[in-house]
């Protein structure tokens, strides 16, 4: 499906002005399409803070950033790991302790295709309590700094949500029964897009501005099937990376610089190349299934999410 808003070419960042003055929060940016996230923001002077769960990798992300756009570039990184909530809300309060200001908050960090069933210290299944509750609670603790920005959030979806059940699993969210890798990531992405629809409702009723985006990288060459799949989806991967049907990060990173950043966007919607499969191409508005906005189970969802993590958003 063609999209018609930013052209044959689609949205790409050389219609990016100066960003000075802005600020950017992303999560899980010290490689694929975080990092040349925060590449593309930093190049047009935005400071840039990352919430990265590994040190060493994040201090070398710096590092590098520093090295290519100079020593005054303004980027940083927090500590944080989204499979701990306690994690989640130490980094949070470091934020808001240290930036007045919050433009866009962008969670992009995930992890996917986790071979065996592993549950957080929470107590939920990897995936679910990494990709969903740990954004889930950090977006409701940066809400109030985003909203006195005029800011946005931007979940990074991916198209992954088509597999699966394509609804939440209630009865058992955590795969205690029967785990498989694939259907338990699908949750988990399907279940940031309800939030993140359900997000735009309550922002709504509530006469708040923040905005709420969704998109999807498409197929992007990044390092998230290597870190958590299984030997042979890596492998499989590793081969499709050699083929046409597979871009670049810094191209699967355009679908969300766009929504931290562009005008004119619809927020029911879903974002990312809209070329063949919609896995590459042309960034633009691409297809969202019904049953991703389902007002009840979205409901549900959010009622669930409050008393699995224990925190109640102000809504």
């Amino acid at each position: 499906m063609a999209d018609t808003q930013f052209g044959p070419t689609g949205w790409t960042p050389e219609s990016l002005g100066s960003l000075a003055g802005k600020t950017y929060v992303i999560t899980g940016a010290n490689s694929g399409t975080g990092f040349q996230a925060s590449r593309i923001l930093l190049s047009r002077g935005a400071k840039v803070v990352m919430l990265n769960r590994n040190v060493e990798k994040s201090t070398a992300a710096v590092k590098d950033l520093k090295g290519e756009f100079g020593a005054s570039a303004d980027i940083s990184f927090v500590r944080m790991d989204l499979s701990e909530l306690a994690s989640v809300r130490d980094a949070a309060a470091e934020a808001l302790g240290t930036l007045s200001q919050i433009d866009a908050l962008i969670c992009n960090a995930a992890i996917a295709q986790v071979p065996t069933r592993n549950v957080t210290r929470d107590g939920f299944e990897s995936q679910l309590g990494t990709n969903h509750y740990g954004h889930f609670v950090l977006c409701g603790l940066l809400f109030d700094r985003i909203e006195g920005s005029k800011g946005r959030i931007v979940v990074v979806a991916s198209l992954g949500y088509k597999m699966g059940l394509r609804t939440i699993q209630f009865d058992d969210m955590n795969w205690e029964k029967s785990y498989s890798a694939n259907p338990a990531y699908s949750q988990s992405k399907l279940a940031q897009m309800m939030f993140a629809y359900e997000l735009q409702d309550k922002i709504r009723a509530a006469n708040k501005t923040v905005e709420v985006y969704v998109c999807h990288p498409g197929s992007s060459a990044t390092s998230l099937i290597k870190t958590s799949g299984s030997l042979a989806t890596r492998v499989l991967f590793g081969l499709m990376s050699l083929s046409p049907m597979v871009q670049s990060a810094e191209k699967g990173a355009y679908p969300e610089v766009m929504c931290a950043t562009q005008d004119d966007l619809e927020q029911r919607a879903l974002y990312g190349p809209t070329g063949r499969m919609e896995w590459i191409g042309p960034v633009g508005k691409g297809t969202l299934e019904p049953y991703a906005h389902d007002k009840a189970v979205m409901s549900k969802l959010w009622d669930r999410s409050e008393k699995e993590t224990g925190f109640r958003w102000g809504l």
